[in-house]
């Protein structure tokens, strides 16, 4: 089997999206499609293989081309058979110049290949063994195996962060590829002018002051640490939690046990379960107070919503959440209450450090950009195809 070589009348990128299901992978891809301008790279024609929701959260381009493979929605041990021994094929057989993996597992035989390191969670052993035996835990160690394997294999790829950078290529015997830092970016919808920052009394139990967490409720996001955080400052202050994500369902249980503890937060504490991409911005609209207390990211796109909206931030004092919010928040261990406690009360205590702390946080949003995004993405797929 052989690609198509005739560069000179545009390339064709194939996108593997078969383990694209949702969260900060599924944003990226959208926006990644939606923000691209592939005639700028010679790039004529993209084809992406993914699942059915997930190619219907895709816009119609006249360059996009979509497929659903059955294998795909069938099982994981079907989609993994799928993209080690079809999907070589298919890319071929579509004379596809280079596969681009942004899922980060790639065990197939088509080169070029860039793959992009989404997801820091199989890296960190620390946060694995917060799952316990499970099948979760082992699921994250053959994760880890693979995308190590892919990383090493690929022809280029993608880091998110430094940090993400720096901590995987220590992993790693020896890497032959091109790697390169693209960062996500921010959606307009979440582009906000930092509101004026009053004082606590301006707040009551008729008008309380909002604070806002939005992730997965999940072992290593600690929503319970910030319920019981927010227990230790009810009295003193008039305020109420929304808990925003969908739920891995063991660590739903610890929040409903921690809810079911701490009773006199958990009357100003709502749970809204999985709110719509399209919809989250109403929620950031009305809040206060943004809280970030993941223990593991890569490139929280979350925190980057904070940051845009001009909110000020009580935030993880892990990285690489330190190298993304730098100067713009107020930091806590995620794994210490009385430390988280501290950091929002702190906050809401004073309006001239909300106001500092928004001004420079929301500078700094203003460098993450989906466009920007995009033409990198392209320009580096584009250079390494040329390079075959």
């Amino acid at each position: 089997m052989e690609k198509s070589n005739e560069i000179t009348k545009g390339l064709k990128i194939g996108i593997d999206a078969s383990n694209i299901r949702q969260g900060g992978g599924l944003t990226h891809i959208k926006e990644l499609l939606s923000f691209s301008q592939p005639d700028r790279f010679a790039i004529k024609k993209i084809i992406i293989w993914g699942g059915r929701e997930t190619l219907d959260e895709l816009q119609e381009r006249p360059w996009l081309k979509k497929i659903c493979p059955p294998e795909i929605d069938y099982c994981w041990l079907s989609r993994i058979f799928w993209q080690r021994y079809l999907l070589p094929k298919k890319a071929y057989d579509a004379c596809c110049d280079i596969l681009f993996v942004p899922g980060g597992s790639h065990s197939g035989k088509f080169r070029p290949v860039v793959t992009v390191c989404q997801n820091m969670l199989p890296f960190e052993r620390r946060e694995i063994m917060r799952y316990g035996l499970s099948r979760r835990a082992l699921r994250l160690i053959i994760l880890r195996l693979l995308q190590l394997k892919s990383f090493r294999n690929s022809d280029g790829v993608i880091f998110l962060t430094r940090y993400a950078k720096e901590q995987v290529l220590k992993k790693i015997d020896y890497i032959k590829t091109n790697e390169t830092i693209i960062p996500h970016g921010i959606s307009s919808r979440f582009k906000r002018s930092p509101k004026k920052q009053k004082p606590i009394s301006h707040y009551n139990n008729n008008n309380p002051f909002r604070l806002i967490y939005v992730s997965t409720i999940d072992f290593y996001k600690h929503q319970w640490n910030v319920v019981e955080a927010v227990e230790l400052i009810q009295e003193d202050f008039p305020v109420v939690l929304d808990l925003i994500g969908p739920a891995y369902e063991p660590a739903l249980s610890r929040l409903k046990a921690s809810l079911e503890k701490f009773k006199l937060a958990s009357k100003n504490i709502f749970y809204h379960g999985n709110v719509p991409y399209e919809e989250l911005y109403q929620y950031y609209d009305k809040a206060d107070l943004g809280i970030f207390a993941s223990s593991c990211e890569n490139l929280p796109i979350v925190l980057l919503e904070n940051m845009a909206m001009g909110l000020p931030i009580a935030c993880s004092e892990r990285d690489p959440m330190t190298e993304l919010l730098g100067d713009g928040g107020v930091y806590f261990d995620p794994e210490k209450p009385k430390d988280i406690s501290r950091a929002i009360r702190k906050l809401i205590d004073s309006p001239k450090l909300r106001e500092d702390k928004v001004k420079t946080s929301h500078q700094i949003a203003q460098n993450f950009s989906w466009k920007h995004c995009a033409n990198k993405t392209l320009s580096f797929l584009s250079e390494t195809a040329k390079k075959f």
